[in-house]
């Protein structure tokens, strides 16, 4: 139990420390860019659901989210391109047309998200290696990193258990998954944070690299910030979600919950969550007044779309275009791509970084 419950606890130093510092150096800074991704653990096959049933989740999304992002638009007049991490293990070619004409439609983009167990350093990479072939032969997905021509992802493991991350070594089994990840094109990782999960990393809020000890687990549990002028790090980029402590709401009425950024049935998107996102800072290091939110949401799953299509979606987007503008700033509706290049041109201090959504990766549709 005690074991369990420092696990859980693992990243409140940082969280305190961090907060402190933040409140030292820079309480006057407040946010001129505000970057929003969602990335959905996207799983149509939840729960063991035969085709039937996926494919009704799906008719979901393909019918009610262009209603949603065509409702809203950003501060550039541009609408939200969901982040679709889709299984590799359920993959189903008919699922993947559907979901890649909402994609093409500009409605979102598909990315990478992998459940395994007891897998091996081999098998992780081949599989990789196959799944991105197929999504970009056969769908016309992912994107292409214009200096080298690779293809390229975003990931999200399944699990949390990023880098065999679990102290039992469940739902992963490799060790030099961070090497592996980058090997095969990965250009970012957007697994964190997984609070109260075991597998939640020391470090959090943050935009950092992780540098892969493939003789060990967890390599991400630490890593060096993303810094504006200074250029890309050493390691895989890794992506961090808000989180905190939320001591609005306390459980048995004393002790604070834990906001860990997921938007569930139970957890919808209130005010006093959005206003949390914002404060939580996450930006690139010297570029404070850059603040990226990556909520994650498992949006297959009927509770949690039904939340979502039901009010959750227009609660959100309205809170965040209300907060901003309270701030005096710039609201950015972004890919988890877009997001990763906005970072990059951050850290090379390029002017208008807001602009800049098609950087370096971009979507293989505009190299077909």
């Amino acid at each position: 139990m005690i074991r369990k419950i420092a696990d859980n606890l693992n990243w409140l130093p940082h969280y305190f420390a961090r907060d402190l510092k933040r409140r030292i150096l820079g309480p006057h800074v407040k946010p001129k860019h505000i970057y929003f991704c969602i990335c959905d653990h996207f799983e149509p096959y939840w729960n063991k659901a035969d085709n039937t049933t996926a494919r009704r989740r799906l008719k979901t999304w393909t019918d009610e989210w262009p209603k949603v992002a065509e409702r809203y638009r950003d501060s550039d007049g541009e609408m939200l391109k969901y982040s679709f991490f889709y299984p590799e293990e359920v993959y189903h070619k008919d699922d993947l047309d559907v979901l890649g004409d909402l994609c093409h439609a500009g409605y979102g983009e598909v990315e990478v998200h992998l459940h395994h167990d007891n897998d091996t350093s081999e098998n992780f990479r081949q599989t990789l290696l196959d799944f991105k072939k197929r999504l970009h032969e056969e769908h016309g997905l992912l994107s292409i990193d214009k200096r080298t021509g690779e293809i390229v992802y975003g990931f999200i493991h399944g699990n949390w258990a990023l880098d065999n991350s679990r102290p039992d070594g469940r739902w992963c089994g490799v060790n030099d998954e961070i090497g592996i990840l980058q090997e095969t094109g990965c250009y970012a990782d957007f697994t964190m944070p997984s609070a109260p999960s075991d597998t939640q990393t020391r470090k959090v809020n943050s935009i950092y690299y992780a540098v892969d000890d493939p003789g060990k687990p967890k390599s991400h549990d630490w890593g060096v910030d993303a810094e504006a002028g200074k250029g890309k790090g050493e390691g895989l980029l890794m992506v961090q979600g808000p989180l905190g402590l939320t001591w609005h709401q306390r459980k048995y009425g004393v002790l604070p919950k834990i906001e860990s950024s997921g938007l569930y049935a139970s957890s919808p998107p209130v005010a006093e969550r959005v206003k949390s996102w914002i404060q939580a800072g996450v930006s690139v290091s010297r570029a404070p007044e850059h603040v990226f939110i990556k909520i994650y949401t498992h949006g297959a799953q009927e509770g949690i779309s039904n939340m979502l299509f039901g009010g959750g979606f227009d609660m959100m987007f309205s809170e965040l275009t209300e907060q901003t503008r309270t701030l005096g700033g710039a609201l950015h509706y972004v890919s988890a791509r877009e997001m990763v290049n906005i970072i990059k041109a951050i850290e090379k201090n390029q002017d208008s970084p807001h602009k800049l959504r098609d950087n370096i990766f971009v979507p293989v549709k505009f190299c077909l």
